[in-house]
């Protein structure tokens, strides 16, 4: 069985969505494949809540309780290897990761991020591309590397930003163009392996 184990922060809006589309097109018989696990960095996290109630293992590994990035990221390490996954999922896992951590996982740690990437890395996203008088922004599937959001794309989805968006509006619909691209491009690496 392909283990899959994904980090989290918050609500976990991308993580149930992937959840739900493996229970519905039944990964584990298609792929062979199976949401292991839901680990957050911040004990609490709705999403944890939510993947238990999915079924799903929880563990919380707060971050706060480090002395450094270097230790927490060894410790998460150590919980996610438990499982051996082929995937890594990030999915609003709000951390930046060490190298060390990313080398560990290369090609095998995939995250989502609220822009057409490489336009507007990092934080504030939708406001960037409002202020920027931007026509469309979207949702970006890539592959992690130590640079923050320039890793290979895997997918993306274009989301029309309308002249009456506000960057919280926007956000709503980027963040439902995410629950769908997301999960695909989940079942689109698995099919590779």
């Amino acid at each position: 069985m392909k283990n899959i184990v994904i980090l989290i922060s918050g609500s976990g809006s991308n993580m149930a969505a992937i959840v739900q589309a493996a229970n519905q097109e039944d990964w584990q018989a298609k792929f062979n494949a199976r949401i292991a696990a839901v680990i957050s960095n911040k004990p609490d996290a709705n999403g944890l809540i939510l993947a238990s109630a999915m079924g799903i293992e929880t563990k919380r590994l707060n971050h706060f309780a480090f002395a450094t990035r270097e230790a927490f990221d060894a410790e998460l390490m150590q919980e996610i290897d438990i499982y051996a996954p082929v995937l890594v999922v990030l999915a609003g896992f709000m951390r930046i990761l060490t190298p060390g951590f990313v080398a560990h996982y290369t090609g095998r740690l995939v995250n989502i991020h609220p822009s057409l990437l490489p336009a507007f890395t990092g934080l504030n996203t939708h406001q960037r591309a409002i202020d920027a008088g931007c026509k469309l922004t979207g949702a970006t599937v890539h592959l992690v590397t130590e640079n923050l959001d320039i890793g290979p794309i895997l997918a993306q989805t274009e989301v029309a930003i309308l002249p009456s968006d506000t960057a919280k509006t926007l956000a709503t619909r980027v963040q439902i163009a995410e629950h769908i691209i997301y999960p695909q491009a989940i079942a689109q690496l698995l099919a590779a392996m």
